[in-house]
């Protein structure tokens, strides 16, 4: 008799889905075995993911059961109507003067006919399959992962044929709360809609799981029963790239870098003019510098930062796989994460920051004030947050990092940072399953 209990994780992202949204229930899967728990994966056979990873393949745990069953999504269908479109896939937009009238359309239609979002077609069909595999398999407990948010469609009526079924709702990004929710072009009878299927959601999943402290806040004043768990580092990830990058030899500039997608929505401007500003007037610290980016940085970000200062002082690499970029977040000396402005986004802490945390150097954060991530980089003494207004103090922090780097003194000096291991981090989720 199998003693091990069973957890079905509906997600949409799984290898070789590469980006952050993978990673989270990718790195349960691993170490939940390890506490007695058997996860089942059911995600899409052919889904269109924005970005591919090959090398997250191996933390899929020997011999896991994966379903698989066919989904039909309109985003290959609005990528041939405009490129752009694309972005959509991982929720970017192009904002302010730089839309289209063709992104204008297309923002509005997602945000309209597609409610909560393009993958709503998968809902149905995945609750009749699902439905069936139940009855004849013993399932013990029932975890969507949003976004998509439309997976928690699937718990919802799930949960409704199935009364008795234990179902865990697990938002790694909000869903009404998410800042590029108002950007929708919603129609007022739309944005009701979604407000009631969230609103339905918090109040018959069984536990909704937030990613951050404010969030869970905010879904329990919404009516869930929510507790947060963040996302983490693996330790293992951590201390492979270690062993390859030590055999590297040290490069020789003070190296601040961007790891991951960075939209419009996220750019902290003030960052750029102040560097500029440090390479028109700190010789040695022109001489010094390089601005590294790693993965996909929107093309309008990259065309105002080539168009100053900083154009001879950029080094941009594209996406390259997981493991690659934690090496690279290694051999760099200070770590950018940014966050959206608003206040309403305090509550996200980007996946990012804890293989940041891992690697012990220094990080600069912008987002908005009291934010989640300020939290955490107090407690762990790994950086230093900034508002998006904040400029003569991020000066002065770069400036006094670029003068420890010089004098051989810039130490990797974060603290308390086992708490965000993910294997500490599922060790919880057990307490919450059990």
């Amino acid at each position: 008799m199998d003693s091990q209990k069973k957890i079905l994780i509906i997600t949409y992202y799984w290898p070789p889905a590469g980006g952050p949204g993978v990673q989270r229930w990718l790195k349960f899967a691993k170490y939940l075995p390890e506490f007695g728990w058997k996860p089942v994966i059911f995600t899409p056979e052919n889904p269109s993911y924005p970005l591919l990873d090959e090398s997250l393949m191996k933390d899929i745990p020997e011999n896991i059961e994966i379903i698989k069953t066919k989904i039909w999504e309109p985003y290959q269908l609005a990528e041939k109507l405009n490129k752009s479109n694309k972005k959509f896939k991982a929720g970017q937009f192009d904002v302010g003067k730089n839309q289209s009238w063709k992104s204008k359309l297309s923002i509005w239609v997602r945000g309209n006919f597609f409610i909560p979002d393009a993958r709503v077609f998968w809902v149905k069909p995945s609750v009749k399959f699902l439905q069936q595999y139940l009855k004849e398999n013993k399932i013990d407990v029932v975890v969507t992962s949003g976004p998509p948010h439309s997976l928690h469609l699937i718990g919802l009526n799930l949960k409704k044929k199935l009364p008795d079924l234990k179902w865990i709702a697990d938002f790694r990004d909000p869903w009404t709360e998410i800042s590029y929710y108002q950007h929708l072009k919603l129609t007022k009878s739309s944005d009701k809609k979604h407000r009631q299927l969230e609103s339905a959601v918090f109040k018959n999943a069984d536990i909704t799981l937030a990613t951050s402290y404010t969030d869970a806040e905010n879904f329990r004043k919404n009516g869930a029963n929510a507790i947060c768990i963040t996302n983490g580092f693996d330790e293992t990830d951590a201390t492979q790239t270690l062993k390859s990058s030590n055999s590297k030899t040290l490069k020789q500039k003070f190296t601040l870098s961007y790891i991951g997608v960075l939209e419009q929505l996220r750019n902290p401007e003030n960052l750029w003019k102040t560097l500029d500003d440090l390479v028109k007037t700190h010789s040695d610290f022109a001489e010094n510098f390089s601005l590294k980016f790693v993965g996909r940085i929107d093309d309008k970000i990259l065309n105002t930062i080539e168009n100053s200062g900083l154009k001879n002082h950029i080094l941009n690499l594209g996406y390259i796989s997981h493991d690659k970029a934690i090496t690279e977040m290694q051999t760099s000396d200070v770590l950018l994460i940014t966050n959206f402005p608003n206040e309403s986004s305090k509550g996200i802490i980007p996946g990012k920051i804890f293989e940041y945390l891992a690697t012990g150097k220094q990080i600069i954060s912008f987002g908005p004030d009291q934010a989640d991530v300020s939290k955490i980089l107090n407690e762990t003494h790994a950086g230093k947050h900034f508002s998006y207004q904040d400029s003569e103090t991020i000066k002065s922090f770069i400036l006094e990092k670029f003068e420890l780097w010089k004098n051989g003194n810039l130490l990797e000096n974060s603290q308390n940072i086992e708490q965000f291991s993910r294997k500490n981090l599922t060790k919880k989720l057990v307490e919450i399953l059990d």
